[in-house]
């Protein structure tokens, strides 16, 4: 059972996930979250001293539960289309389990791109996605797959996760659907995107 320490930490830490995606980095100051969890601001410092400490840990349990998996995944000796249908499943969950999580990374992107990637250099996930590049562009090398550009790779995939989460309230109301519609829908979509990834990059025979 996680004592007292551990439960305030994990306070701070889902709230300040909850404040960053809701107002962005910039519009959420450090009294907002002590406010919004009940503790006063020393309380808040002795677990993260600054904010962009703190934004770092919210940032980084979101991403660590993506990217070493993608790459580990990727590293599999499987055929690549079962390699990138596991990555989809990864993606699909995480983003299930933290819906506005693609609106705070595309905010983010637009408000201070510097600020994204130097955190993501600070926690060393930028190897990860360095690594995974270079895997895709040896399956290529190979002929395993086709070559395109990796940016078209990279914008094509990207946008067909992240899309249906950041029109997620529109979508629901135009076609009346619930969260298990939602979700069903979520089905059908991952199999137009991996059509969509085979027609790019599957090698005929």
């Amino acid at each position: 059972m996680p004592n007292n320490e551990d439960h305030i930490e994990r306070r701070i830490i889902e709230t300040a996930k909850q404040l960053f995606v809701e107002n962005g980095f910039d519009k959420t100051s450090m009294s907002d979250i002590a406010a919004q969890i009940g503790i006063n601001r020393p309380t808040l410092h002795y677990y993260f001293r600054t904010k962009e400490k703190l934004f770092q840990a919210v940032f980084g349990e979101i991403i660590a539960k993506v990217l070493p998996h993608v790459q580990s995944i990727f590293n599999q000796n499987i055929p690549f289309f079962e390699r990138l249908e596991r990555v989809v499943d990864i993606y699909l969950e995480v983003f299930l389990e933290n819906p506005m999580v693609p609106r705070f990374i595309v905010n983010e992107i637009h408000r201070d791109l510097s600020h994204l990637v130097g955190s993501m250099r600070e926690l060393s996930l930028d190897n990860y996605i360095i690594e995974i590049g270079k895997v895709i562009d040896a399956e290529m090398e190979q002929g395993n797959i086709k070559r395109v550009p990796m940016q078209m790779l990279f914008l094509t995939l990207y946008s067909q996760l992240v899309f249906p989460f950041l029109t997620k309230r529109l979508t629901m109301w135009l076609f009346s659907e619930n969260e298990e519609d939602f979700k069903a829908f979520l089905l059908m979509w991952k199999d137009n995107l991996l059509m969509l990834m085979r027609a790019m990059l599957e090698v005929k025979q």
